[in-house]
Protein backbone atom coordinates (compact mmCIF):
# COMPACT_ATOMS: atom_id res chain seq x y z
CA UNK A 1 0.00 0.00 0.00
CA UNK A 2 2.70 2.55 0.65
CA UNK A 3 4.56 1.34 -2.38
CA UNK A 4 1.41 2.33 -4.07
CA UNK A 5 0.85 5.34 -2.23
CA UNK A 6 4.14 6.50 -3.37
CA UNK A 7 3.53 5.93 -6.85
CA UNK A 8 0.22 8.17 -6.81
CA UNK A 9 2.14 10.86 -4.36
CA UNK A 10 5.05 11.65 -7.59
CA UNK A 11 2.05 12.80 -9.86
CA UNK A 12 0.11 14.89 -7.48
CA UNK A 13 3.60 16.77 -5.78
CA UNK A 14 3.57 19.05 -8.71
CA UNK A 15 -0.52 20.19 -8.14
CA UNK A 16 0.37 20.08 -4.53
CA UNK A 17 3.54 22.74 -5.01
CA UNK A 18 0.49 24.52 -7.02
CA UNK A 19 -2.39 23.97 -4.35
CA UNK A 20 -0.30 25.61 -1.64
CA UNK A 21 0.56 28.86 -4.12
CA UNK A 22 -2.83 29.07 -5.62
CA UNK A 23 -5.15 26.93 -4.04
CA UNK A 24 -7.32 25.35 -6.59
CA UNK A 25 -9.93 23.28 -4.02
CA UNK A 26 -11.32 26.87 -3.06
CA UNK A 27 -11.21 28.59 -6.78
CA UNK A 28 -13.16 25.97 -7.98
CA UNK A 29 -16.53 26.27 -5.53
CA UNK A 30 -16.61 29.98 -6.80
CA UNK A 31 -17.18 29.34 -9.62
CA UNK A 32 -19.76 27.12 -8.43
CA UNK A 33 -21.48 29.87 -6.01
CA UNK A 34 -21.13 32.48 -8.99
CA UNK A 35 -23.57 30.52 -10.99
CA UNK A 36 -26.48 29.78 -8.29
CA UNK A 37 -25.48 33.88 -7.64
CA UNK A 38 -26.55 34.52 -11.15
CA UNK A 39 -29.45 31.96 -11.37
CA UNK A 40 -31.73 34.38 -8.71
CA UNK A 41 -30.15 37.79 -11.27
CA UNK A 42 -33.10 37.45 -14.20
CA UNK A 43 -36.38 38.77 -13.10
CA UNK A 44 -39.33 36.94 -13.21
CA UNK A 45 -41.71 38.66 -15.85
CA UNK A 46 -44.37 41.21 -15.42
CA UNK A 47 -47.41 39.93 -13.27
CA UNK A 48 -50.73 41.07 -15.41
CA UNK A 49 -53.33 42.04 -14.05
CA UNK A 50 -56.20 41.08 -17.16
CA UNK A 51 -58.91 43.77 -18.17
CA UNK A 52 -61.78 41.61 -16.93
CA UNK A 53 -60.18 41.28 -13.31
CA UNK A 54 -61.85 43.94 -10.44
CA UNK A 55 -59.56 43.98 -7.08
CA UNK A 56 -60.92 45.62 -4.23
CA UNK A 57 -57.69 45.86 -1.38
CA UNK A 58 -53.82 47.11 -1.55
CA UNK A 59 -51.14 45.36 -4.10
CA UNK A 60 -47.82 45.21 -2.70
CA UNK A 61 -45.00 43.33 -4.77
CA UNK A 62 -41.05 43.81 -5.10
CA UNK A 63 -41.80 42.80 -9.00
CA UNK A 64 -43.49 44.48 -12.22
CA UNK A 65 -47.17 44.84 -12.31
CA UNK A 66 -48.80 45.50 -15.47
CA UNK A 67 -52.51 46.59 -14.96
CA UNK A 68 -55.74 46.39 -17.50
CA UNK A 69 -58.20 45.70 -14.97
CA UNK A 70 -59.38 47.78 -12.29
CA UNK A 71 -57.79 48.35 -8.79
CA UNK A 72 -59.98 49.98 -5.84
CA UNK A 73 -56.52 50.27 -3.46
CA UNK A 74 -52.93 51.50 -3.24
CA UNK A 75 -50.66 49.43 -5.17
CA UNK A 76 -46.97 49.16 -4.60
CA UNK A 77 -44.20 47.57 -7.23
CA UNK A 78 -40.84 48.13 -8.76
CA UNK A 79 -42.31 48.61 -12.08
CA UNK A 80 -45.76 49.22 -12.88
CA UNK A 81 -47.63 49.86 -15.81
CA UNK A 82 -51.40 50.91 -16.04
CA UNK A 83 -52.88 49.68 -19.36
CA UNK A 84 -55.19 52.17 -21.07
CA UNK A 85 -57.97 50.29 -20.35
CA UNK A 86 -56.87 49.82 -16.78
CA UNK A 87 -58.55 52.02 -13.99
CA UNK A 88 -56.91 52.68 -10.50
CA UNK A 89 -58.40 54.61 -7.47
CA UNK A 90 -56.24 54.56 -4.56
CA UNK A 91 -51.49 55.58 -4.23
CA UNK A 92 -49.53 54.58 -6.62
CA UNK A 93 -46.09 54.02 -5.83
CA UNK A 94 -42.79 52.38 -7.87
CA UNK A 95 -39.81 52.69 -8.85
CA UNK A 96 -40.77 53.38 -12.14
CA UNK A 97 -44.48 54.16 -13.36
CA UNK A 98 -45.79 54.31 -16.98
CA UNK A 99 -49.16 55.50 -17.18
CA UNK A 100 -51.71 54.56 -20.28
CA UNK A 101 -54.78 54.92 -18.95
CA UNK A 102 -56.90 55.95 -15.70
CA UNK A 103 -55.44 56.91 -12.11
CA UNK A 104 -57.33 58.84 -9.65
CA UNK A 105 -55.15 59.14 -6.34
CA UNK A 106 -51.74 60.14 -5.57
CA UNK A 107 -48.68 58.85 -8.25
CA UNK A 108 -45.38 58.76 -6.49
CA UNK A 109 -42.32 57.17 -8.22
CA UNK A 110 -38.63 57.82 -8.82
CA UNK A 111 -39.77 57.99 -12.66
CA UNK A 112 -43.51 58.57 -13.94
CA UNK A 113 -44.57 59.01 -17.36
CA UNK A 114 -47.72 59.73 -18.39
CA UNK A 115 -48.35 58.85 -22.30
CA UNK A 116 -50.96 60.72 -24.89
CA UNK A 117 -54.15 58.16 -23.46
CA UNK A 118 -53.32 58.92 -19.92
CA UNK A 119 -55.77 60.34 -17.36
CA UNK A 120 -54.43 61.44 -14.05
CA UNK A 121 -56.84 62.61 -11.21
CA UNK A 122 -54.63 63.26 -8.38
CA UNK A 123 -51.15 64.94 -7.17
CA UNK A 124 -47.99 63.27 -8.90
CA UNK A 125 -44.79 63.12 -6.28
CA UNK A 126 -41.78 62.17 -8.87
CA UNK A 127 -37.76 62.53 -9.09
CA UNK A 128 -38.25 62.26 -13.02
CA UNK A 129 -41.22 63.18 -15.22
CA UNK A 130 -42.74 62.60 -18.85
CA UNK A 131 -45.93 63.82 -19.65
CA UNK A 132 -46.72 63.14 -23.52
CA UNK A 133 -48.94 65.75 -25.49
CA UNK A 134 -52.86 64.46 -25.34
CA UNK A 135 -52.29 63.13 -21.68
CA UNK A 136 -55.10 64.20 -19.47
CA UNK A 137 -53.39 65.09 -15.55
CA UNK A 138 -55.46 67.28 -12.75
CA UNK A 139 -53.72 67.90 -9.68
CA UNK A 140 -50.58 68.99 -8.59
CA UNK A 141 -46.65 68.07 -9.60
CA UNK A 142 -43.83 68.38 -7.14
CA UNK A 143 -40.42 67.09 -7.51
CA UNK A 144 -38.83 65.35 -4.40
CA UNK A 145 -35.08 63.46 -4.29
CA UNK A 146 -36.82 60.67 -2.28
CA UNK A 147 -40.18 60.68 -3.77
CA UNK A 148 -41.01 56.69 -2.29
CA UNK A 149 -40.03 57.78 1.34
CA UNK A 150 -43.12 59.84 2.33
CA UNK A 151 -42.52 60.16 5.72
CA UNK A 152 -39.41 61.54 5.28
CA UNK A 153 -39.40 63.73 1.95
CA UNK A 154 -42.64 64.64 1.83
CA UNK A 155 -42.70 66.45 5.42
CA UNK A 156 -39.19 67.99 5.14
CA UNK A 157 -39.56 69.15 1.80
CA UNK A 158 -43.12 70.17 1.53
CA UNK A 159 -43.73 72.45 4.69
CA UNK A 160 -40.12 74.41 3.48
CA UNK A 161 -41.96 74.83 0.49
CA UNK A 162 -45.52 75.40 1.29
CA UNK A 163 -43.73 78.37 3.51
CA UNK A 164 -42.05 79.95 0.82
CA UNK A 165 -45.23 80.29 -1.08
CA UNK A 166 -46.77 81.94 0.78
Amino acid sequence: MFSKSKINEPAPKAPEAAKPAAPATPATPAPADAKPAMAPKPKPPASVLSSDLHITGNIKTSGDIQVEGTVEGDIRAHLLTIGESATIKGEVTADDVVINGRIVGRVRGLKVRLTSTARVEGDIIHKTIAIESGAHFEGSVQRQDDPLNPGRSAKAGSNPAAEVKQ
